[in-house]
């Protein structure tokens, strides 16, 4: 496939990496000669690395073929975690390191995630566009707080730590944004 056809969610290969393309940005020349570049950022599944480079729109990239499958974590322990196919009950367990970014949003029987799979291998996994946690801990709610814009820091019950307006309290539900890890509302 041609560059200018890369789109969010596709899984590419890179020297020799799976990529999972997370944002496509298109930059339009400036100068009549200029081609248009598609500049892409992601990650590689394995390892979790941060991807990022331009392609001009007639380059060809390798497109891998994935198949998403809906799963639930069933559990974790120190260093790995296990997923079971919500179909087919398969079983897949996935190193922790692999789950960097995710883990903060990881918990024991969480529904409503997409495994990337390709031949019968278990990729990586993608999360919701956001989530609801519940506030475990952050400074009291303040009564005269308006829904201005001051905000305090909250711990969820996944451990992540997001920003959110001062007049939450603990024991609250609140939506996160998975990919800017920011509050967007109460759930």
């Amino acid at each position: 496939m041609k560059a200018n056809e890369i789109k969010k969610g596709l899984v590419i290969n890179q020297d020799n990496k799976n990529i999972l393309i997370k944002k496509v940005f298109v930059q339009s020349p400036h100068s009549r000669g200029g081609s248009t570049l598609y500049k892409v950022t992601g990650s590689d599944i394995s390892s979790g690395q941060k991807f990022e480079r331009s392609y001009k729109g007639d380059e060809v990239v390798t497109q891998i073929d994935v198949s998403r499958r809906a799963v639930q974590l069933l559990f974790h322990d120190a260093d790995s975690y296990t997923f079971m196919d919500s179909e087919n009950y398969d079983q897949f367990v996935l190193a922790g390191d692999a789950l960097e970014d995710e883990t903060d949003f990881l918990y024991d029987g969480l529904e409503g995630l997409s495994a990337l799979i390709s031949d019968d291998a278990l990729l990586g996994i993608e999360l919701p566009a956001h989530m609801s946690l519940e506030i475990t801990e952050c400074a009291p709610g303040m009564k005269a707080a308006s829904s201005s814009a001051r905000t305090k820091p909250a711990t969820l019950t996944t451990g992540l730590v997001v920003q959110v307006p001062e007049y939450l309290t603990p024991g609250e539900v609140i939506k996160i944004n998975t990919e800017t890890r920011e509050f967007i509302s109460r759930a």
